[in-house]
């Protein structure tokens, strides 16, 4: 039962997946709890025509993909501060625009300009089963970044989070911690496209700390669940994939998805049983 993860590289997409799933905990919880969801999968999927522009060119595919994001992320954090500031809320409408917009153009980049149709697939759903150590030092790199802003801005993170205008009137009012997320945002959406594509990065950035917070109140606590969960997930997921012969970040989004489900149902299950 445990023989594919003797196989060199499952191991070496488990290491990967390990250190995502601090990603996952750490950065992860913070993206839920200040609503950034969406702008995370819109980062993603900006990096997209970045990494195949930058390949295009002959640099470093991961500059491309990272500047890309961090202006994607950048830009949806000023104009929804902005519609924060004169409307009292915002919409998901400009990341829709321009999720839409990257992933048209990364294809047409690939495909017509740079003639790699090879790589769409592995950049749009990932290529777990085939990282490098270039992508799993990455992936510790952000880990440690995502610890260590955890530690230093937590708590104005989450003071911001759960009341921003009481944030405010105690004096949080520096947009820099903020806009400090974004760019982790931007670095941990890079870090999780060799594992799961620019599609499904949502998988392990956003879908554990989603399930983590139905069963927990408290931060802590709900980010050492998240750790846990993804860690699990992802194991599973790979396991899984490697059975079935499956596509191994499909597999592991749907394993993450089918986890969320149970738990959200879980309690109305047990009202309607009593």
């Amino acid at each position: 039962m445990l023989e594919p993860f003797q196989l060199p590289f499952v191991q070496r997409a488990l290491v990967e997946l390990l250190l995502l799933a601090v990603l996952a905990g750490t950065l992860g919880c913070w993206i839920v709890l200040r609503g950034l969801a969406f702008a995370a999968h819109g980062a993603a999927a900006a990096a997209f025509p970045g990494l195949v522009l930058a390949d295009g060119l002959g640099f470093a595919a991961t500059l491309g993909g990272f500047g890309a994001a961090l202006l994607f992320a950048l830009a949806v954090g000023r104009l929804g501060a902005r519609r924060d500031r004169d409307h009292g809320g915002g919409d998901g409408t400009l990341t829709a625009l321009v999720l839409v917009a990257a992933l048209a153009t990364g294809i047409v980049l690939a495909s017509d300009v740079f003639h790699s149709p090879a790589s769409v697939e592995s950049l749009l759903f990932g290529s777990l089963l085939a990282i490098g150590a270039g992508d799993v030092r990455l992936a510790a790199a952000a880990a440690l970044v995502a610890l260590a802003a955890t530690w230093l801005l937590g708590t104005r993170w989450l003071a911001t989070g759960f009341d921003p205008q009481a944030a405010r009137a105690l004096g949080v009012r520096s947009r820099v911690p903020d806009t400090l997320l974004l760019v982790l945002v931007a670095l941990a959406a890079v870090a999780v496209l060799a594992a799961v594509g620019a599609l499904l990065a949502t998988a392990l950035l956003v879908v554990p700390a989603a399930t983590a917070r139905l069963l927990s109140d408290r931060v802590g606590a709900w980010q050492l669940a998240t750790v846990a969960l993804a860690a699990a997930e992802g194991a599973l997921g790979v396991w899984l994939a490697v059975e079935l012969n499956a596509p191994p970040g499909a597999t592991v989004a749907v394993v993450a998805g089918a986890v969320f489900a149970l738990v959200a149902l879980l309690p109305r299950a047990r009202e309607a049983a009593a």
